[in-house]
Formats: structure tokens, sequence, C-alpha cells
């Protein structure tokens, strides 16, 4: 099995408190990661091996130590949770971009934590996590947690979701990230968890041909170098990402009408599917450019260990996994991107391990 980034993240946790639930790094990645008693870690969302082609991202090219994989869906939400967990899917029970959560009987965004249309939700996500997480192990462990944010995240739902137990530290341009980043890392006892929105913002808006997403590699570029070249002795910084993007047309966009059978969420290359009728399924594949697979399949994908109290209920009926070079939009999900993600890819599952030198 290829390393994750649940993987990564074991590792961190493992050289800093000497545990983790989770299984490390194997051999020859974790090689690369030298010890130290300060970890930065920069999440750059959306940023996907094959983008470090681009010639902005030279500089991060030149750090990778190799690719590890995503967690399904190759999703923000899902692969944050695993971050901030030390957790498998499965275990941790983040399952989508949109997904049913059943203490609401509702399919609900949640990277915003609204209803997929744009209504509220009457629900506090900050528990939704199980308890014991990372920044919860650390704190116990005399590690001190500190995440780097952009400041209009400070107290929206999803972090308060994913950073129970963290102390946040609000930034607000690429000069204040790499100030507080440079300046946290400064003592020891610490794991900074520096998180760019940038590369994913303008692939999904402008694509990967434009002039806006190579402003965004640009600005990944010089935060991961401006860190780097201030860290001590006593620190390191290792930079991953949560999911790679892909471009498409509009002719490569599947509309799919409401249907009273059944609601379609997840994601546009991962499209789940809830419904009562069980023949449904296998005739969304005859009609629609993609495979059906059902709920044991998708809990086969979501990681291994104990499986997460409500999980059973979270899960779909099953997926229907679009063909490559499609997506599947429903009624309630934005057609108007160029950049997206979710699906199984390798373009989408595989992200870098960067390691400062």
């Amino acid at each position: 099995m290829p390393d994750t980034l649940l993987n990564l993240i074991s590792e961190l946790e493992f050289r800093l408190t000497g545990s983790s639930p989770s299984p490390r790094l194997t051999e020859p990645l974790a090689r690369h990661i030298p010890e130290a008693s300060t970890y930065v870690l920069m999440l750059f969302d959306g940023l996907g091996t094959h983008q470090l082609s681009h010639p902005n991202a030279r500089t991060l090219a030149q750090a990778e130590r190799g690719p590890i994989q995503a967690m399904f869906p190759t999703t923000t939400t899902v692969n944050l949770s695993t971050l901030v967990t030390g957790l498998t899917p499965k275990n941790h029970g983040v399952i989508g971009h949109h997904m049913f959560v059943p203490e609401l009987q509702k399919v609900v965004n949640v990277l915003k934590w609204i209803l997929p249309g744009g209504g509220e939700v009457d629900f506090d996500p900050t528990n939704f996590l199980p308890p014991d997480n990372l920044w919860e192990r650390l704190r116990r462990a005399g590690i001190e947690p500190i995440t780097v944010q952009p400041g209009p995240f400070e107290r929206s739902p999803l972090s308060r979701m994913l950073y129970r137990g963290c102390r946040m530290e609000p930034v607000w341009n690429e000069q204040e990230t790499i100030a507080a980043t440079k300046e946290l890392a400064q003592k020891p006892s610490r794991l900074i968890f520096t998180y760019l929105p940038h590369v994913d913002i303008a692939a999904h808006i402008s694509g990967q041909n434009s002039r806006e997403y190579a402003d965004a590699l640009g600005t990944a570029a010089r935060v991961w170098d401006s860190v780097c070249n201030a860290l001590g002795e006593h620190a390191a910084a290792v930079g991953t990402a949560d999911h790679g993007h892909l471009d498409y047309e509009s002719n490569a966009k599947v509309l799919i009408p409401k249907r009273a059978d059944c609601q379609f969420y997840g994601d546009s290359r991962s499209l789940y599917v809830r419904t009562q009728d069980p023949t449904l399924g296998p005739r969304l594949e005859k009609e629609l450019p993609a495979t059906w697979h059902g709920a044991a399949e998708i809990e086969a994908w979501l990681g291994e260990g104990t499986a997460h109290p409500n999980l059973g209920p979270r899960l779909p009926s099953g997926v229907l996994m679009a063909d490559d070079g499609v997506l599947l939009i429903p009624s309630n999900m934005d057609k108007r991107l160029i950049g997206y993600h979710g699906g199984l890819d390798p373009r989408e599952t595989l992200i870098p391990m960067l390691v400062s030198q």
C-alpha cells in the first residue's frame, strides 16, 4: 500500500510524542524527515503532485521527497479531518464535501456547514469529530499545537470542527502568513500547521492555464522558501496537500436533474446517491458516463480500522464514479468552475511530500 496523508501526520505525531494512533510512513519516505522538536506543517490546498511541473512551482518541486496519497474522497473536508485526527475517514466519519448527517436527517455542505442550496444549519460542529484529536493528544504530551489560518476562517463552523484544542493565529495576507509562521517556529516543542488556500481557489475559479493560478503557485513557493530559510536547528518544515486538481471544459459537464426517487450529493467526480430503490444505481450506471459502486465498496475506500459509530447511517446507498474526463453535476452543485476534484484519478489522489533542506 502506498503511503498516505494519514501516515505523514502519524509520522510527525510520533516524532513529537513517541506514539500515534495510526501507522507511520514507511521507508524510504520516513528517512527524509529530520528529527526536530518543532515541526512546521504547511498544507497547500489543491496542489497535486502533477502540478509541480509548473514553472512557478520549481522550488516546491525541488523540495519534494516523494508522492503520497490523499484519502478518499479527495476533497478538503475529508483530508483535513484525517490530518487533525490522525484517523482514516472510516474512523473519523467525515466522508464527503456534501454528506448526509443523520443527526439532522439532511445533506450538509460540511465545508461551510450550510445546506447544499445555501440554507443555514442549526448545528454546532465543535464535537462532530471524535474526541481526543491530534491537538488534544499533542497538548497532553507537552507539545503546543498552533494553526496559522486566513483571518476569515477564525470563527467559521469548519474551524470549530477542525481546531478544537488548537491555538489559532489569524493572518490576512502572504506577508503575515510568512511572519507568523517564522515567529511561531522559533520556540521548541510545537507543531505549527499553516494552511494556504491560494492554489485551490485559483484552480477552481480560473483553471491551471490562468495567470491567477500561476500567481497562486508563486505565493505558495514564496511562503515555503521564506519559512524554510528562517528555521533554526531545532525546527523542520514539511509540506503537503489535500488533493490535486483537474480542469474541465463546459462540454465535459453532465447536468443531472432532480429526481423524486433519490438524492444526489458528494462531489462531481464521486457522486453519492441516497435511495430506497436497490435497482436505481445499476440503472443510473447505464444512463450516465459513470460506474456504480455500492456502500460496501465505499467503506473499503475510506480506510481501515474501527468504523465511526455513525458511519453506517452516513454512508450513501452507493456512488457514481464519473468516467475519465467527465463531471456529474446535479442541480445543487456549482457548474461554473473550471477546476474540480474528488475522484480516484492519480492526478487527484497523488499529493507531494515536501521537506525543508
